[in-house]
């Protein structure tokens, strides 16, 4: 017991500095704010307007595909950028990333049609879709870490499930702005309606970059000594030391991006093309949805720390897999109430909820000196098999059913709720913890 103490002594502050929870949610906000509206605009509008010559569902398709792109890019921004945040620091990655992912989103909204530049085009929306997807690779991990290691004795949970906040508001932002760029005409939302958010983000990138600036830097980062921090080699330790750390943040990512993205954005799709809903009422119930979920993760974030992140985290897959059938159930109604109370359940309760408690339960799997570069590779790696994917697959087996059936997507939202579960039940902040311990009893004595 008094191990333990000594090595929460040094690292863990009195109070959490004021200036972390702007700039993790700020940042953290419009950063997701650009990623998701970019997965709404996929699901609407980028088929006709840069894969006009396809088939409306071979169009669709290929917008799609390129929202899987960015997540195809986001592990390598993950992996560079987590291992320089346990290098040179996780405040100076955020701002980097920050600004990777404004610009780009920037430049899109200046992209020519395929009507005017023909294959150009989608070349451009997928070569900045990629930086997009490098820039959001390291945004979420690196901000569960800032929060996770600023946060008091006692608050971890709470403090840790700021990132997750700031995805919501984000979305509820995004969503919100689809919802009204969706109830204007065809004419103008396939013009230069679409493009509006996606300029803003030039005014954007400067508010990020000066909230960011503010942040201070984590303790348990400036406690190591510059010539310890350059001698690092974390994905080396990472793999070698805390590989188990990694498969469960791997695991989780798997089941919880997939069923995540399946419900906000393949949702969108399948309304407005397999059931003839129009577009502003799904893009309305994200919205009702992003403004539940807002109040969902400080609550979750509470409880992490009475409860503790885990069981959340468990009840999140029992959550996912009671909603795999009942959700489309809900959908195939017709009617907007139904419909808004499916996006509801799923988007505003059970998915913030998990996100919430993957802040600290996911941070906990890895000592200090790897926790960036685990969070970046087990997020952004385990997400690009099932965030960019799941969607695009969902997709697929709709279309190629000859009734549009559901029943294989809601067959991969039972997969996803079992990599959540195997994921929460192999749970390594103990041994981690015991580690730590160990090794300043070491030092103490040395």
């Amino acid at each position: 017991m008094r191990a333990r103490t000594m090595t929460e002594q040094p690292t863990a502050p009195s109070r959490t500095p004021r200036a972390v929870g702007p700039a993790v949610v700020i940042g953290s906000a419009l950063e997701w704010f650009d990623f998701y509206l970019y997965a709404s605009m996929a699901a609407l509008v980028f088929g006709p307007v840069f894969f006009p010559s396809a088939s409306p569902a071979a169009g669709t398709l290929a917008s799609v595909a390129t929202f899987a792109v960015g997540f195809l890019a986001r592990p390598f921004g993950g992996i560079v950028f987590g291992m320089l945040g346990d290098r040179v620091g996780r405040k100076a990655v955020l701002t980097l990333t920050f600004l990777l992912m404004g610009v780009s989103s920037g430049l899109i909204g200046l992209l020519p049609t395929y009507e005017t530049a023909g294959i150009l085009a989608p070349v451009l929306l997928v070569v900045l879709r990629v930086f997009q997807g490098l820039g959001a690779g390291a945004e979420l991990g690196s901000a569960i870490a800032v929060s996770y290691e600023h946060a008091a004795p006692g608050s971890r949970g709470r403090i840790a499930s700021l990132p997750a906040l700031g995805v919501n508001i984000g979305l509820l932002v995004s969503s919100l702005t689809v919802t009204v760029l969706t109830s204007t005409s065809e004419e103008f939302l396939h013009g230069w309606g679409w493009r509006l958010p996606y300029l803003a983000s030039f005014a954007l990138v400067g508010l990020g970059i000066w909230v960011r600036t503010r942040l201070p830097e984590t303790p348990e980062f400036e406690r190591v000594s510059r010539a310890e921090r350059s001698g690092r080699r974390p994905l080396r330790d990472l793999l070698r030391s805390d590989w188990r750390g990694l498969a469960v943040v791997m695991a989780i990512t798997i089941g919880y991006n997939g069923v995540s993205y399946i419900f906000k954005t393949f949702s969108l799709s399948y309304l407005t093309q397999f059931q003839g809903v129009a577009a502003n009422v799904g893009a309305f119930g994200v919205t009702l949805a992003s403004a539940v979920a807002i109040a969902t993760v400080p609550i979750a974030g509470r409880i992490c720390d009475v409860v503790g992140a885990r069981r959340l985290v468990l009840l999140g897959a029992v959550g996912t897999a009671a909603l795999a059938f009942p959700f489309f159930w809900l959908l195939d109604s017709g009617h907007d109430l139904a419909i808004w109370a499916a996006l509801v359940l799923a988007t505003g309760i059970v998915v913030p909820m998990m996100l919430a408690a993957q802040g600290a339960f996911l941070a906990s799997q890895f000592p200090a000196g790897v926790r960036a570069s685990g969070l970046g590779t087990g997020r952004e790696v385990g997400g690009a098999f099932s965030g960019g994917l799941a969607p695009l697959a969902a997709l697929a087996l709709v279309t190629a059913s000859p009734t549009h059936a559901t029943w294989g997507v809601s067959m991969l939202f039972l997969a996803g709720a079992l990599f959540i579960g195997v994921g929460a039940l192999c749970d390594q902040s103990r041994r981690v913890a015991t580690a730590e311990a160990a090794e300043a009893e070491r030092a103490l004595r040395g």
